[in-house]
């Protein structure tokens, strides 16, 4: 990965409300722009990082509904790069690498665990005001 994600010339951005239709719709509108930025559904980044997003959504929705309305999704590419976050304005920042987590437990650490088996990195960046979040994954193409 060659390129940082604030550099990526594609974007996208999908705000939605914090509720359990979130999930599918999320999932539904990366496939389209996928599509549309000419990244094949078949390469083999694109089922993993819908299993990804798919979870970060899914923990919006779970855990940070009550302090955020909405939750986003940025979607950024470039040639060999696709980066996306799921961002929400719960101040609560989860623990993404911890010394006990044992791979493939479920939740962050199946996304960190297939984050990091595609060569990708996962970061947590607070919000300014510090009453949000946004985890960025970055994943070669």
């Amino acid at each position: 990965m060659s390129a940082r994600s604030e550099s990526l010339p594609l974007r996208h951005v999908l705000t939605l409300p914090t509720m359990g239709s979130a999930v599918r719709i999320a999932r539904e509108t990366t496939e389209q722009v996928l599509t549309e930025w000419g990244i094949s559904r078949r390469h083999p980044t694109v089922g993993p990082a819908l299993l990804i997003l798919s979870e970060l959504v899914a923990n919006s929705v779970r855990h940070a509904a009550d302090l955020s309305p909405n939750v986003t999704v940025i979607y950024a590419a470039g040639t060999d790069t696709f980066a996306f976050a799921v961002h929400d304005r719960d101040p609560h920042q989860p623990t993404l690498f911890s010394p006990g987590t044992v791979p493939g437990s479920g939740g962050l650490g199946t996304v960190v665990e297939l984050t990091l088996g595609l060569g990708g990195t996962a970061v947590i960046r607070g919000d300014a005001d510090g009453k949000g979040k946004s985890i960025w994954i970055t994943l070669p193409l």
